[in-house]
């Protein structure tokens, strides 16, 4: 029997609170192959953690209560770990039960395969490793003030089951509770609402309470510790950072509370309580997380003039856009991410304007075709096969930009006001629900196109998710939206003096523009002359500065080496150091002695998550020994 069969029976014991429960997908693409569970048969709804953060083991400990829904002839229930001490499993009423640690996968971790004797509610008590992939521990020399420890938790993909024992995977909705215990004077801050004032335990500890009583995606539960403000924005809105960047922060934030208020107009009320935000030391491995009640960010996107600040408006409608309505698999996550993107131009569209919505479009279509040019066609197919790979692998720009580019076409083809109707109705059918790419195929035709087969198929629905390449029938961005920056791009190729362009009149976008158009074949003189021009080597804003760095690394241009060693030793987001460390690497000659130099006094900032990789360099041939 399957547990959608027996869905709303009473347990036989150990009856738990009623809280709503959402659906377990029985589809064939619903099926999580980067999870151990079986959620047709037993599957968690609710995780109550209470755990102690230890920052000298660099582990946390304690307990995690789960209440199951099983099928009536279910006999056990199997969860995700990885690298975690399991002490004991008990039943709510402190019987044990029998468990094995199973075989597991390099990039899976173990299952914990749980027999429930009945049980309806099972207590774990157990460690995390300090090697977790998902927790990074901070020494007070790596934060910004330089004087407390700190520690953060990163979930997305498959991550949180180094911490947290659960069934790990997007389609198995749970709400959860924590009480976490740390020292004096850190402060806990978590992804859903603060539920009571912090109690004191003992002269130097204090227990923080946490709730989310929405069913969320487990990789959405985040943690963060340490030494934190808080600065309100608005009603529902504010900013946690460490106390040396709260006036900066908050200064860059100064625009959230519009965005909140432009993606209601388009997608509906906010869903969740809050909208706060946590701005994190800078080894946070991504630019931003859309931890649901607190958006993770990197302090990267602080350039002192709000131009990055459409990171903001991408996190902000991932609150819709993955958080409300979830990939059931992560061969879908296009539909988390191709959604946000599209929704994260109709903010900045709302918020700044049509021109700046041209440009961000375009550049999501450069970044689009850039993938196009560089990815094997098996991994530019929006529903991605990734049988025997790790989610992580289909993170690239194809469900990002694509997907985008996907529903901005079936904007064009049946105008913006039909499109935003279904589109918010997408979301409302499926709030706190998991979905597929067959769903919304399924959707785009019976409700965008009401059943008009002829018309649905004229719009190449299958072709855009399930092929390569980009369908003929794309909308193109607005061709003029660059023009006169691509004017000056010919002009720079052509010889003409850097300081004859106009640089210093564009914004970020149109800077960007030119940094990733312009030949990429320079001299020390041509380089020279766009550093003297326009002050690459001492701009402020971190992804002009990486555009640069790259530009320096392929050109082998000395002068950027000290301002490259800087960036690399002062901040951990993926998107930068990974391709600047790795074409170093691949550069035996001038850029791989640079890298054996910088990367092992980089490396303990950065995150699991931008190692990773970067340790298959060789650039510390004994890495796995010193960890």
């Amino acid at each position: 029997m399957s547990l959608a069969a027996c869905r709303g029976t009473t347990p036989a014991e150990d009856p738990v609170p009623t809280r709503n429960v959402a659906p377990i997908l029985d589809r064939e693409d619903a099926v999580d192959i980067h999870s151990f569970a079986k959620p047709l048969e037993a599957r968690v709804t609710h995780v109550a953690l209470d755990l102690n953060v230890d920052f000298d083991a660099k582990n946390v400990s304690g307990t995690a209560t789960l209440d199951i829904e099983a099928a009536d002839d279910a006999t056990e229930i199997i969860l995700d770990s990885r690298d975690l001490t399991i002490n004991s499993i008990t039943a709510a009423d402190g019987s044990n039960l029998d468990y094995v640690i199973g075989e597991g996968t390099e990039e899976l971790g173990q299952p914990i395969i749980i027999q429930l004797n009945g049980a309806r509610q099972l207590v774990i008590h157990y460690v995390s490793s300090p090697t977790s992939d998902a927790l990074q521990f901070l020494s007070p020399e790596q934060t910004v003030g330089k004087e407390h420890p700190y520690l953060f938790s990163q979930g997305q993909s498959i991550l949180n089951r180094s911490w947290i024992p659960t069934q790990d995977s997007p389609g198995i909705r749970q709400t959860w509770e924590a009480e976490i215990r740390v020292p004096n004077p850190l402060e806990v801050v978590m992804s859903g609402q603060r539920a009571r004032d912090p109690v004191p335990d003992g002269a130097d500890h204090r227990i923080f309470h946490y709730e989310m009583t929405k069913s969320v995606p487990p990789y959405l539960i985040a943690i963060a510790v340490g030494d934190l403000e808080f600065r309100p924005l608005g009603l529902r809105t504010g900013v946690w950072t460490e106390p040396a960047m709260l006036d900066r922060a908050a200064a860059e934030l100064a625009d959230t509370g519009r965005m909140i208020t432009a993606a209601e107009n388009l997608f509906g009320p906010y869903p969740w309580a809050r909208y706060d935000l946590l701005v994190l030391p800078p080894s946070f491995p991504f630019g931003g997380m859309e931890n649901p009640e607190l958006t993770f960010l990197t302090p990267t996107f602080i350039a002192g003039d709000k131009s990055l600040t459409s990171l903001i408006a991408h996190e902000l409608a991932h609150s819709w856009s993955g958080n409300l309505a979830t990939n059931a698999t992560w061969a879908d996550f296009w539909l988390n991410e191709g959604m946000t993107v599209y929704a994260e131009q109709r903010i900045v569209e709302a918020v700044y304007g049509k021109e700046a919505y041209d440009q961000q479009v375009n550049l999501s279509l450069d970044a689009l075709n850039s993938a196009l040019g560089e990815l094997p066609e098996a991994d530019q197919i929006l529903a991605v096969d990734l049988t025997g790979r790790h989610p992580d692998d289909g993170f690239t720009d194809i469900p990002y930009d694509k997907g985008a580019a996907f529903l901005r076409t079936l904007e064009a083809d049946v105008g913006r006001e039909r499109f935003d109707a279904f589109l918010r109705g997408w979301f409302d059918a499926n709030a706190f629900s998991p979905i597929t790419s067959s769903m919304f195929m399924e959707a785009v035709v019976n409700d965008l196109y009401e059943s008009d087969e002829e018309r649905a198929t004229s719009a190449l629905i299958d072709a855009w998710i399930n092929q390569p390449g980009l369908p003929e029938n794309n909308a193109a961005g607005n061709a003029n939206a660059f023009a006169e920056v691509d004017a000056d791009v010919v002009a720079f190729d052509g010889g003409a003096d850097p300081a004859s362009l106009g640089w210093g009149e564009w914004n970020t976008a149109e800077r960007l523009r030119f940094l990733g158009r312009i030949d990429r074949d320079l001299d020390d003189e041509r380089m020279a002359a766009l550093d003297g021009a326009f002050g690459l080597n001492r701009t402020g804003n971190n992804e002009i500065l990486f555009l640069w760095l790259m530009l320096a690394v392929e050109n082998r241009y000395d002068p950027a080496v000290d301002r490259l060693e800087s960036f690399l030793t002062s901040q951990g987001r993926r998107k930068f150091v990974r391709p600047l460390v790795v074409a170093l690497a691949e550069d035996e000659e001038w850029g791989r002695p640079i890298a054996e130099e910088i990367y092992p006094r980089a490396r303990p900032l950065y995150h699991p998550i931008t190692t990773k990789d970067l340790d298959l360099l060789g650039l510390i041939p004994k890495v796995a020994e010193t960890d």
